[in-house]
């Protein structure tokens, strides 16, 4: 039952993120407004990133989706610091569309499972089950889905 519960949280997590991203303005994905650390585009990045890598901390088998959006969407990166093209819209909508079902599909009977070595964030944070892991991603998802929220108010003036 926990499992349904977890798999759920996540599916309306990226539901709410898809949701923010349709009403981003086409153009101004790329706008970084003052006081704010990043932009649209990084933020839906960083969020199917975080996901992808934070999998593959947990289950080392787990071979993460388009690993060369890594370096771009990281945690610490910039997209002043960006060499090349970013992912375009259309790309990160279809590859955050996938992502969760995927996910779900590869993480089924698994998340009761103790890790083989836990999953830290900083020193302040251990995640020692899959399950714990999921709930993670899925309340870091919704921090970057109200960041997102907060960009659209600014740039969609």
């Amino acid at each position: 039952m926990i499992e349904i519960a977890t798999l759920k949280q996540l599916r309306f997590a990226r539901m709410a993120t898809l949701g923010q991203l349709q009403k981003s303005p086409e153009g101004k994905w790329d706008a970084q407004p003052e006081g704010f650390s990043n932009t649209i585009r990084w933020n839906a990045g960083h969020i199917f990133v975080s996901m992808e890598g934070l999998l593959q901390k947990a289950v080392p088998e787990y071979n993460p989706v388009n690993p060369e959006w890594i370096p771009l969407f990281v945690t610490g990166s910039s997209p002043s610091k960006w060499e090349g093209e970013p992912p375009s819209n259309e790309e990160l909508l279809t590859a955050l569309k996938a992502q969760p079902e995927r996910i779900a599909d590869f993480l089924e009977g698994k998340l009761d499972q103790t890790l083989v070595e836990p999953v830290q964030i900083g020193n302040i944070h251990t995640m020692e089950t899959l399950d714990a892991v999921v709930q993670f991603i899925v309340w870091h998802e919704g921090v970057h889905a109200g960041l997102i929220q907060g960009l659209n108010r600014v740039v969609g003036r």
